[in-house]
């Protein structure tokens, strides 16, 4: 076990330094290229930053795929697709793309995983249920990984939030693999280089943050995510669709609020706005960095939930799934994460002003 921990620490650390190290040069090129986020009102930062920092990430993985991953078909798949994406994420930072243009490269990236990789997400089991997709494995891998690297764009709002969700989601696999005593596997090597890559990155995107990731840097997260997932369901690590899920809830949960808000207002999907979980929250008076925190500690809670899982350890699950719960119900009820609570108040005071002049 020593030996395991060792080998982990370095793959983490070497490539932690090494995505580091290319925090000057990647800034440079982001102002070379002018690749920059200006402020406005939707976003909360007050200076131009560059937005090309998802390089950073992308190159962390890059040098720890060569120094610790083995090659294999799999990994091909996953190289090229991931360069795909990086490239769709490129164009974008230096000239925004529609939505539908980067659907394009998610697309050609998810077909290279499914069609040449050969990963695909063929079943899953979950309280019980066993559900085989057969020739629908295809289609619903495609959504899969599309969905998860929307998921991740959409989180990335705040210094540090999606770069650090995602280390703890590779954490947490982690700990699994420990738990499961299955390391060296091809998913547990790319998840704790991506851990790695992304506390690298975190250093300098942490609030306040000297540096964004941009579309390269959420898209790519939310590619490696839905590979590292994939990959587990075909080793066994992860023996249910319920643990990356749980994992993940945060980001998974703002997407739909978000998704559900829009069409609740009759506006398009991509359609940004200021209403997202991370929104509401700075809405109650947090700070950005106390935003960002709260957050962590209920995706830490979201992984202990699965780890529990696994553990098949269900009084303690089901606790900590009570507290989310509560927790999700809140937010839902006391914010604008759905609907405008304000208007909504403002309709009813205007309702029955309405029926005390009709009484008199």
């Amino acid at each position: 076990m020593q030996d395991k921990i060792i080998e982990v620490l370095k793959i983490v650390i070497s490539v932690m330094a090494f995505t580091a190290i290319l925090f000057p040069i990647v800034k440079w090129i982001s102002y070379h290229v002018g690749a920059l986020d200006y402020p406005n009102e939707r976003k909360v930062h007050k200076k131009p930053m560059p937005v090309m920092g998802g390089l950073m990430i992308y190159f962390g993985f890059l040098f720890g795929y060569m120094l610790f991953a083995p090659q294999n078909t799999q990994m091909l798949a996953i190289l090229i697709a991931s360069f795909i994406v990086v490239i769709t994420g490129i164009l974008d930072v230096i000239k925004p793309l529609k939505a539908r243009q980067k659907l394009v490269g998610q697309l050609v990236a998810a077909l290279i995983i499914v069609f040449y990789g050969k990963i695909l997400l063929n079943d899953i089991s979950a309280f019980g249920y066993y559900i085989d997709f057969g020739w629908l494995a295809y289609p619903i891998t495609i959504i899969f990984i599309i969905a998860l690297m929307n998921c991740i764009n959409f989180i990335d709002g705040l210094d540090g939030l999606a770069a650090g969700i995602s280390s703890i989601f590779f954490a947490t696999i982690g700990v699994i693999a420990f738990i499961m005593h299955n390391i060296g596997s091809l998913e547990i090597t790319i998840a704790f280089i991506m851990l790695g890559a992304c506390l690298g990155f975190l250093i300098f995107n942490f609030n306040p943050s000297k540096i964004f990731m941009g579309e390269i840097g959420s898209m790519f997260l939310g590619f490696m995510i839905a590979v590292v997932c994939l990959l587990g369901f075909k080793a066994v690590t992860l023996t249910s669709l319920v643990v990356p899920m749980l994992i993940l809830a945060i980001p998974i949960l703002d997407t739909l609020f978000a998704i559900l808000r829009r069409l609740i207002h009759h506006k398009p999907i991509y359609e940004a706005d200021k209403q997202h979980l991370h929104h509401q929250l700075l809405n109650k008076k947090f700070s950005q960095k106390t935003t960002v925190l709260i957050i962590y500690a209920v995706s830490i809670l979201f992984s202990l939930a699965s780890i529990f899982y696994i553990l098949k350890d269900r009084k303690y699950g089901i606790i900590i799934y009570a507290i989310l719960v509560i927790l999700i119900t809140w937010v839902v009820l006391t914010t604008d994460i759905l609907t405008d609570n304000a208007k909504l108040n403002l309709k009813k005071i205007s309702f029955h002003k309405k029926k005390k002049n009709n009484k008199k």
